[in-house]
């Protein structure tokens, strides 16, 4: 149970009764209170993005990122990593021409598609550094 009044958050009581309590961190409280579709929509992305990503792994595999090593020497990691570095490039390169550059699609990926993957290779990149890719 939580008590607003502790945590110098101003609330009205309908707001306390919308935030769905996932959470006792004030801060994090209080952004849900204050920017309530934001934060909606932000658990929402997420969500929808590591079912995309369980979803992908179940086709690939963790040896598309790993290259089929263990990931337990240095260097492994390291190519990996590299390996990570430059998908993410290319999502970013596909960013600038898009946004940036106004150039057309050509493709037919969607642009929240390509901010999709770049933020999943985000967080791949966070599970192959602390060594928990593929376990």
């Amino acid at each position: 149970m939580i008590i607003f009044e502790k945590t110098n958050i101003f609330m009205s009581e309908e707001q306390k009764t919308q935030v769905k309590q996932t959470t006792s961190d004030p801060v994090i409280l209080e952004m849900e209170a204050k920017y309530p579709e934001m934060t909606r929509e932000f658990k929402k992305i997420m969500r929808e993005q590591y079912e995309l990503f369980c979803k992908k792994q179940s086709n690939y595999g963790p040896d598309n990122i790993s290259l089929g090593k263990d990931l337990t020497k240095p260097e492994d990691i390291k190519l990996s990593q590299m390996g990570l570095f430059f998908r993410m490039n290319d999502k970013i390169q596909r960013v600038k021409q898009m946004v940036l550059l106004n150039a057309q699609d050509n493709v037919g990926e969607a642009l929240d598609d390509t901010y999709q993957d770049l933020s999943t290779y985000s967080i791949i990149a966070q599970l192959v550094k602390k060594g928990k890719w593929g376990k």
